[in-house]
């Protein structure tokens, strides 16, 4: 995800002219204290072997149609939220912007002093959620699922780690801190069933090595 989509937004879409209020799976974000826990690895692999396989089909994607960064509470929108509850000892001025802080990046290793050094992932991408099912989502959905910090979706990440992940699945790009991947993958599994997201074949492939080994 190149860097400057993750930075905090100050205007998205106001509101979605005639949607409903989101029902069922797609429920507006709520804050947490947080990260939330992912699955059990067990409970991982028995929501993998029900996912469906399929072939990941890219076209008319445009990150756009994800509204992200949304207003969560007062001020804040959901990327200074995130880094609000990722962070320790966060500062933040009328804006919510944080001008202070310690955050640590589970993906490498590093701790950081300056929010400007973090990216906010989506841990399943959303290119990837595209490919994988959202392209028949509403634009309601979508950004139901581009602001989710109910499930492990959303957490605060080295910037430049962020962008060389881009929209790559486990087969292709999994964190360097090798002590969180049983972490990473039961969250991606996690996002992927909630939202009956489909996996390649390359994609669960490499999900089942890593969670067999958890």
């Amino acid at each position: 995800m190149p860097r400057f989509y993750a930075r905090r937004r100050l205007s998205v879409l106001a509101g979605l002219t005639g949607t409903a209020a989101l029902a069922g799976l797609f429920t507006g974000p709520s804050a947490s204290a947080a990260l939330p826990t992912p699955v059990s690895a067990a409970t991982a692999r028995t929501y993998l072997a029900s996912l469906t396989v399929a072939t990941e089909n890219r076209t008319g994607y445009d990150r756009d149609l994800f509204p992200h960064w949304i207003t969560i509470s007062g001020a804040c929108n959901t990327r200074e939220t995130v880094l609000k509850r990722d962070g320790s000892n966060v500062v933040t001025d009328s804006a919510c912007a944080s001008t202070s802080g310690s955050w640590y990046s589970v993906y490498d290793g590093a701790t950081w002093t300056a929010a400007s050094d973090l990216d906010i992932d989506h841990v399943v991408p959303l290119a990837e959620a595209w490919d994988s099912g959202a392209s028949k989502w509403t634009t309601a959905q979508r950004q139901a699922f581009a602001n989710d910090l109910t499930r492990p979706q959303l957490i605060a990440v080295t910037d430049n780690v962020n962008q060389a992940k881009g929209d790559q699945d486990p087969a292709e790009w999994m964190p360097s801190r090798t002590a969180y991947a049983c972490t990473y993958v039961r969250a991606w599994v996690q996002v992927k069933y909630y939202y009956k997201l489909s996996v390649d074949s390359a994609e669960k492939s490499k999900l089942t090595s890593v969670l067999n080994g958890c």
